[in-house]
């Protein structure tokens, strides 16, 4: 017996397909929602007013889960997307949508964490600030070699039969996994993103539209040169294969680092392939290399070798410049990120009278773009790398009144610390998306700075943040940002005051 598209015994199922369902509004982090018979349903691929057949992966009682696979009728909302790859990627997600009803959406996002999570009084909430330029806004790009490539949807109908038992859904996620391990499917592997969710395959990327267009000579040509040489990729399984990564650093200055890591040394080719790359980019001002004998990616505890150039870039923000090195860490859309400091500085309302402490400082960006403005700039930071950056950077702009300490806010600001540096008048804090920890949320209420400034990517642990300072502080002003077009992520800047 059916009902409305799906069985009864498929509703008791964990997996199973939703038929023709109406999409009706936006949910949050890039999905949609639909509701059917009652329950809420949360799915991926498709946007309001679309007609969808959903594969459910997450079945709950008063809920569920899933991926668009079939469309009926599409939206109105809807426009063309402008990538290859749309669909495959996960990096762009929102392609589909005009830009303008991005930030509707998003506007919205942030509205109803807000209400629901944060539940305290709120202002009137301004208009997200979008980004003038949605396209070729990133500065830093990461891609992978793995010699497991994803293939796309078009490459999956062309494959043979599969066995019946595999034929149950076919989405390209299952059918990728059921061919893992035929290696005729796969070959001359990838070099582009990790595909979402499955974390041993490369999406072959041959255009990608969030930088400017010498990220894809880079890509390509290194990828031709690999080819040619016979180099092999990464196994990620197996822990075998010599190219694993490409780093691409392009500023606003003109100025290119690209970071080549490398699974081991060999001087030879790792020579031929430095001064290939160096030859066929023509523009590039740093190129290194590192070696990577890990399992995993990270390159924050290898040391970064330079084959040519001076070994770093410099970016600015208005008339700030900032060193940025292979393992430093900068905010990646430039011109948006001056757009949120200057929400920032205009939040704090300095007169150039105030001490301002800058939490989770990382390499200083934030307190050295309010520094003329401030009396003082103290930052701390818990990762003592960036904090050598910071002060770096400070040096680098002449700045003499701004000082950078790294460890634990928690532990650092006590009262010997207070009567050294004096109290803040201003708090700037910029956590990372797990938000602020909660033994710092009860320290700021202990400090009770007359102004917070609080800088989240992440509005939904901005808004619990914001619930537990409630306690002291009074939300008076909320401003989102959107620094990455395309995509779900919301930044946002909240100004709080002390109350009476």
């Amino acid at each position: 017996m059916s009902r409305g598209g799906v069985t009864f015994a498929a509703v008791k199922r964990k997996k199973f397909l939703l038929e023709k369902i109406a999409v009706t509004g936006y949910a949050a982090e890039g999905k949609s929602l639909a509701r059917h018979e009652g329950k809420v349903y949360f799915i991926e691929g498709a946007v309001p007013g679309d007609v969808v057949d959903v594969f459910i992966s997450t079945n709950k009682k008063d809920y569920g889960e899933g991926k668009a696979t079939r469309f009926h009728e599409l939206s109105p909302e809807r426009t063309t997307p402008f990538c290859i790859h749309f669909g495959t990627c996960g990096g762009c997600k929102w392609q589909m949508l005009p830009y303008e009803k991005q930030l509707e959406y998003k506007q919205q996002e942030v509205a109803q964490n807000f209400r629901r999570i944060g539940k305290v009084e709120l202002p009137e909430m301004a208009p997200i600030v979008g980004s003038s330029e949605t396209r070729y806004y990133r500065n830093k790009l990461e891609f992978t070699f793995s010699n497991k490539r994803y293939l796309s949807a078009d490459e999956i109908k062309s494959l043979p039969p599969l066995p019946a038992r595999q034929e149950r859904d076919l989405t390209a996620g299952v059918v990728n996994e059921t061919i893992a391990s035929d290696p005729s499917v796969l070959q001359n592997g990838a070099l582009g993103y990790h595909v979402p969710r499955i974390f041993d395959k490369i999406i072959d990327i041959k255009e990608c539209f969030l930088m400017d267009e010498v990220n894809n000579l880079i890509r390509n040509s290194i990828r031709e040169f690999a080819l040619a040489n016979n180099y092999t990729y990464y196994d990620i399984k197996q822990h075998t294969g010599w190219l694993r990564n490409i780093v691409i650093r392009y500023c606003t200055t003109g100025e290119l680092m690209v970071n080549v890591i490398l699974g081991h040394d060999d001087e030879t080719e790792r020579n031929r392939l430095l001064d290939f790359i160096l030859g066929a980019v023509p523009g590039i001002t740093t190129l290194l290399y590192t070696i990577n004998p890990k399992w995993n990616d990270s390159i924050y505890d290898l040391t970064p070798v330079v084959y040519a150039g001076k070994g770093f870039v410099i970016e600015k923000l208005e008339e700030f410049s900032f060193k940025i090195g292979p393992k430093s860490f900068f905010q990646t859309n430039t011109k948006q990120a001056e757009q949120l400091y200057s929400i920032t500085r205009d939040f704090a309302g300095l007169t150039g009278n105030e001490i301002v402490y800058d939490l989770y400082c990382g390499t200083g960006s934030i307190g050295i773009f309010l520094s003329k403005l401030a009396k003082k700039i103290i930052g701390v930071e818990v990762i003592a790398e960036a904090i050598e950056d910071a002060k770096i950077n400070a040096g680098l702009n002449q700045i003499d009144h701004a000082s950078f300490f790294a460890g634990d806010v928690i532990k650092i600001c006590d009262d010997d610390f207070f009567a050294a540096h004096g109290k803040p008048d201003v708090i700037i804090t910029d956590p990372p998306r797990a938000g602020m920890h909660e033994k710092l949320v009860i320290k700021l209420l202990e400090i009770a700075a007359p102004k917070i400034v609080y800088v989240s990517c992440n509005t939904a642990t901005q808004a619990r943040d914001l619930a537990l300072l409630n306690a002291r502080y009074k939300v008076e002003k909320i401003q989102p940002v959107d620094m990455f077009p395309h995509t779900h992520h919301i930044e946002c800047v909240v100004l709080l005051t002390l109350r009476d």
